[in-house]
Parts: structure tokens; sequence; C-alpha cells
């Protein structure tokens, strides 16, 4: 099975203790151990072979390519927030990126949406995509069904996901059933 891993907006500004979002995705994340969880999903993933990609929001330092009437992106010009080349659109360091990973910049909810992602998948020849993040009824949500659309196996970590209210999380991860397997990094066979 060719795999690959998209470990999908767990940037400073969203997952970091002294982030922007510390008071609420930053709160999830914590209490989950969705830094810990992830780090030893990737050192799983890794030793078995699958590739590795990360995707990250992002924007220019004028947010060019953030649309003022999105209630989400408005709010990151407002903060100045994901900007590209700061910290706060960097991957947190307990989930460093390594050579030959991808970085994969989206500036819409979906990975998908305008990013290399499909390009890379074909590329690669990959038959399923194992999904975590923040938010989970964001990205992870958006990524998903859109994979699902797309004829890959989509397997979603669920101990590696958090939304910005646990309530968010689980409203999130009771949509997804019907398009993704949800389980435990634990539980994840990465050489199936």
């Amino acid at each position: 099975m060719k795999t690959l891993f998209l470990v999908m907006d767990m940037l400073n500004d969203l997952v970091a203790e002294d982030g922007f979002s510390a008071g609420s995705y930053g709160v999830q994340v914590a209490e989950r151990k969705v830094l810990p969880n992830t780090a030893a999903a990737l050192a799983a993933a890794r030793s078995a072979g699958a590739r590795v990609g990360y995707v990250r929001i992002g924007f220019s330092a004028d947010y060019r390519e953030a649309p003022e009437n999105s209630p989400i992106f408005s709010g990151a010009r407002q903060n100045g927030i994901f900007k590209l080349g700061n910290w706060g659109a960097e991957v947190h360091e307990a989930l460093a990126p390594r050579e030959g990973d991808f970085d994969i910049v989206k500036h819409r909810v979906s990975p998908f949406y305008a990013t290399s992602l499909e390009a890379i998948l074909r590329a690669l020849r990959i038959e399923r995509l194992v999904l975590c993040g923040v938010s989970t009824n964001g990205v992870v949500h958006s990524g998903a069904r859109e994979a699902h659309d797309r004829d890959y196996e989509v397997v979603i970590l669920e101990d590696c996901c958090a939304g910005a209210t646990m309530e968010e999380h689980a409203h999130a991860l009771a949509c997804l059933g019907r398009y993704a397997r949800i389980v435990p990094s634990t539980a994840f066979n990465w050489a199936e």
C-alpha cells in the first residue's frame, strides 16, 4: 500500500503553548496530547516507509491570497497570523519536517484546493492518505471528504487531531465516519 501521512496545520499559531490560539486550540492540543501522539505517529510512519507531507495554511505578508469575505481568513489578516516566513506559520518543533518531506502550502481550508497535493499523490501513486491535524472540523474534515471523492483510502488518526473545543472535534468525527476509517494512532498498522 502506498501511503502518505499528512500532518495538517500543526502550526505554532494554532498549537504552540505560546501561539496565537493558545487559549482555544492550544488547550485542546495539550489536553488531548496531540503533539506527542503525532510525534509517535510520525516515527511509526517513517519506520514503516510511509511518505510524510506537511500541509500549512499560509499567506503573503500583505494577505493577497486571503479572501476578505471569509470569516476565518479575514480574522487571520486582522490578527496578523499565518504569515509565511514567520514563526507562527511554521510547523511546531515537536513535529519538525525532515529532508524529503513534502511542504504543501494552502490558502483555504482544503488541503487540495489550489495546492500541489494532487500532483504529489499522482506522482507517487499514493493509494492511502493518513490524516491528522488542527482543526478536526476544518482541514481534517475537508481533506478526508475530498480524498474520499478522489478515490483514496482515508484513515484519520483521532488522537492526533483537535478542534477549538471538544464538541467541534467530536461533531466532525461523527460526520467523518462515513468517509474514513477513524482510529487511535496506536492502533493503526502502518505496514498493512
